[in-house]
């Protein structure tokens, strides 16, 4: 009798087989690169068939994330490749995306480069098979605190993103910036908002910013879109009291798409843990499949 290896049986793995000429682009902060490997991330990213992750919060130098990443997928036979953009202070931030296929290009940095920008912004250009160009971002918006120079950095920050976005769609054919953007824009995305419109990541002014994003600045919120109005899918839970175990969470993780690109989206989840002692990260993974030319 054939038995399960304990890998088949992990309860970090989601059984989602990937539809026939779909990429499958997840987006997820880490918290940690070497705590989430620890705590069974690899075991997750090993059996989902991603071929585009984005990362932040890696807290974690290029040699250290390639090694971890090479271990996760092993039992794969696949080549990664992995861009990193490291914070100058050890320990925080770093972003980065990992994929099957090789890109074109990569930059770090929004723009012109920004103070604020610090291990917060990397771009990877992708050919895709009709030869038009997908530009994948990965973004670590800071998460600020109401009157601190956190919050004014930012601010700044969706200052520059507001600026930039336009500029970035009109270079490339489809652009995809996705990650931790810390503000939940509309009150169907934190389970207590009523609770937090005074907080950083709720406040008025933040949301501004995202009706403009999802507005003039021309991108398309692909899993609200997906999901319709709905509370939540949360994609992060704070590690106090029972706020994972209650679903008390905040979607703060995004998939911002360029139209053409939105429309090619299907088959959005939310790998939320199946129980809080299974939890690699406070973010859940937000995976949606594209059906790319």
């Amino acid at each position: 009798m054939m038995t399960e290896t304990p890998a088949e049986t992990s309860p970090h793995i989601i059984r989602d087989p990937k539809g026939e000429d779909l990429s499958r682009i997840a987006s997820v902060n880490v918290n940690g690169i070497r705590a989430a490997h620890r705590k069974g991330m690899g075991e997750w990213l090993a059996e989902r068939d991603i071929d585009i992750l984005a990362l932040q919060e890696v807290r974690a130098d290029g040699s250290t994330l390639t090694k971890l990443v090479q271990q996760m997928t092993e039992s794969t036979g696949e080549t990664w490749h992995i861009h990193e953009h490291e914070a100058s202070q050890k320990g925080r931030a770093g972003v980065a995306i990992v994929s099957k296929q090789a890109p074109l290009a990569t930059r770090t940095g929004i723009g012109e480069g920004h103070p604020e920008d610090d291990g917060r912004w990397i771009e990877a250009d992708y050919q895709l098979g009709d030869g038009t160009m997908l530009t994948v971002v990965s973004v670590y918006v800071h998460s600020g605190e109401v009157g601190t120079e956190r919050q004014e950095h930012k601010m700044r920050f969706l200052q520059y993103m507001l600026e930039y976005l336009p500029q970035l769609a009109e270079r490339t054919d489809h652009v995809l910036v996705m990650g931790d953007l810390n503000v939940g824009h509309r009150e169907f995305d934190i389970k207590n908002w009523k609770g937090n419109v005074k907080n950083s990541g709720f406040l008025p002014e933040e949301r501004a910013y995202f009706d403009k994003y999802f507005g003039e600045a021309g991108y398309v919120d692909v899993a609200r879109t997906l999901a319709g109005d709905v509370d939540g899918p949360y994609t992060w839970w704070s590690y106090r009291g029972k706020a994972f175990d209650n679903d008390t969470g905040w979607r703060i993780d995004y998939h911002m798409a360029t139209p053409a690109l939105a429309e090619l989206a299907t088959n959005p989840k939310v790998d939320r843990a199946a129980d809080y002692s299974l939890r690699w990260s406070d973010h859940a993974p937000l995976v949606i499949d594209y059906r790319l030319p």
